[in-house]
Parts: structure tokens; C-alpha cells; sequence
């Protein structure tokens, strides 16, 4: 179980690292669109379109359905879910870092004399 949640946060991380995926996601979080209108605003063609696509496909951001002879795309942004509370992780260990960090500084301020007191700004009117 672990190496299957393992296989699927890195295939969300291998999706979300490459600038034209990102741009195809930002397209599809306003709708539906089609294989061609994916890849209309990047100079590449419709089969480099298509590896792209098949990347956020195996990492479950997006599911194609074919109408015809048309490929309509649509996001599952519900993967994302799994990178987030990854990254809140480590969110929550940088600002107790930071935190550390700011009282560490302000010990220093105050060892040198320095007011540490936020100074309050006047606005003109």
C-alpha cells in the first residue's frame, strides 16, 4: 500500500514538474477541452500534445474520453490532494525553523541594543 501511494505522489510531482503540463492543467481547471486546444497555445504538435497529456493520465490528473473521433480531456484535480498534504509537512517544519530563526535574531537585536519593536507608519491623508 505504501509503495502505491509512493508511485502515485511521485508520478504527481514527474506531472506538475514540466511547465507545459502545468499550463495544460491551468487550461483544463476552466473546462473540458479538446487534444488540439491543449496544445494550440505551445509550439509543439499534436503527438508531442498527447505524451504530455498521457503523463497527467498515469498520474490520474486527467481523464480523456473520446466522442467520435474527438479526444476531450477534463481535470481530476483530486491526486493533488496526496502532493499538498506532503508538502504540508514540511511546510509545518520550515516555519518552526523560521520561527526558531526570528527568535534566534531577535535575541541578537537585543543583545546589541537594537529596538526590535515594529514601527508603526503614518498615512498621509
Amino acid at each position: 500500500m505504501v509503495e502505491y501511494m509512493n508511485d502515485r505522489l511521485d508520478a504527481v510531482f514527474h506531472a506538475l514538474s514540466d511547465p507545459t503540463r502545468r499550463a495544460m492543467l491551468q487550461d483544463l481547471s476552466a473546462g473540458e477541452r479538446l487534444v488540439g486546444e491543449l496544445a494550440a497555445p505551445f509550439s509543439i504538435s499534436l503527438a508531442a500534445a498527447s505524451k504530455h497529456i498521457k503523463v497527467l493520465e498515469g498520474a490520474g490528473l486527467v481523464r480523456r474520453e473520446v466522442r467520435g473521433r474527438a479526444h476531450v480531456c477534463r481535470l481530476d484535480a483530486e491526486p493533488m490532494h496526496a502532493g499538498m498534504e506532503w508538502m504540508r509537512h514540511y511546510e509545518a517544519f520550515w516555519r518552526g525553523r523560521i520561527d526558531v530563526l526570528e527568535a534566534l535574531l531577535l535575541a541578537e537585536d537585543a543583545a546589541k541594543g537594537v529596538d526590535t519593536q515594529p514601527r508603526k507608519t503614518e498615512t498621509k491623508r
